[in-house]
């Protein structure tokens, strides 16, 4: 009764892990707007500006929002690696993804005002901290968060590797 069980809940996990990848374009659409509108609120306290389309103008600048700006691969990773761990119970998936689905979203627009900021007081230096943001920060930002959420929601597995390890050793009991 476990292990027709086990199949079960991984098919489904795989299955919704999947469909987490289809619809992207629909996690995009979502979360777009929230990143740009909550970027450009803060932002404005600081520096007059305006949000025309994709774009946060200033008396100088103007700043577009491009697909990338918005993280969407960070909600799909986290998402991966939600559904991909197994012994985790579906209502606690949900939770996890929505607390960590959050702190993404805050994580962004901090990021996003920060390298704003730093455009307008160290402008020599934007590029190379946008860079190291963007390629490090914020895979670590997710990576760091999946640790902090399986210590709060005491989740034993590792992702994929719990479920190949199980599966193998299901084989073995059957020699």
């Amino acid at each position: 009764m476990a292990k027709e069980r086990y199949a079960r809940d991984l098919l489904l996990r795989i299955i919704a892990a999947f469909a987490v990848g289809l619809v992207y374009n629909l996690l995009y659409a979502i979360i777009a707007p929230l990143t740009l509108h909550w970027s450009y609120f803060f932002f404005s306290i600081f520096v007059p500006s305006a949000l025309i389309g994709n774009s946060i103008q200033t008396l100088t600048n103007n700043f577009n929002f491009i697909p990338a700006c918005v993280a969407t691969s960070a909600y799909v990773l986290l998402a991966m690696l939600i559904l991909l761990t197994k012994d985790i119970n579906w209502n606690e998936r949900l939770q996890m993804f929505v607390f960590g689905s959050l702190a993404i979203l805050a994580f962004n627009i901090i990021r996003i005002e920060l390298l704003l900021l730093t455009y307008f007081r160290l402008e020599s230096a934007y590029d190379s901290v946008h860079l190291f943001v963007w390629k490090f920060m914020s895979t670590a930002f997710v990576v760091i968060l999946w640790l902090v959420l399986a210590r709060t929601y005491k989740v034993k597995a590792i992702p994929v590797y719990s479920d190949i390890k199980y599966i193998i050793g299901m084989i073995r009991k059957r020699r």
